[in-house]
């Protein structure tokens, strides 16, 4: 597989420090806990926390939707929940990337039942011209086409999660 290069690892880090900056702007005094979505956003997250110039924890969770396919398949199952209770708690969930937005919509309903004191969105690509139910990103890094990419701790079967950029891949590839 061959995939170009979409976003580059300088334009990434670039982002998340713009991100990173406005997070710190928002959460500064604040008790902020970072919630990275298994496996992909673990990345995206480390990456992310290195400029956050506050006091915050950091918890994970791990969902499927997805199974071996390059589409979601509709269905949520949580695979791991979070360590830490989340009541009275600033949350930030942290993903890298938002497509349907079905698994997210279902996460945020489930963590809005625990009574956190705030609940938001931080995601480092956002694909464009996707339908999804309404989702209020309140961080976001760049908006892509709809294309099948990987590289950054995004992956085809596992693979490629350790390649420093964004790339593109032709699905006729896989």
């Amino acid at each position: 597989m061959n995939p170009k290069v979409l976003i580059s690892a300088e334009e990434i880090d670039a982002k998340l420090a713009e991100m990173g900056k406005a997070i710190t702007e928002e959460y500064e005094g604040k008790n902020l806990l970072l919630v990275g979505i298994l496996k992909g956003a673990f990345i995206v997250m480390a990456d992310l926390a290195r400029h956050i110039h506050t006091s915050v924890e950091f918890d994970f969770m791990a969902v499927s939707s997805y199974g071996g396919q390059t589409k979601t398949s509709g269905v949520v199952r949580i695979l791991k929940d979070l360590d830490t209770q989340i009541e009275g708690r600033h949350v930030l969930i942290v993903e890298d990337i938002i497509d349907s937005g079905l698994t997210l919509h279902y996460l945020m309903k489930n963590l809005r039942v625990r009574n956190p004191a705030s609940l938001e969105l931080a995601a480092l690509l956002v694909k464009e011209g996707v339908e999804r139910p309404p989702l209020d990103i309140k961080f976001s890094g760049f908006e892509i086409k709809p294309e099948f990419v990987i590289g950054y701790g995004l992956d085809y079967e596992e693979l490629y999660r350790n390649l420093p950029f964004i790339g593109v891949v032709d699905e006729s590839e896989l």
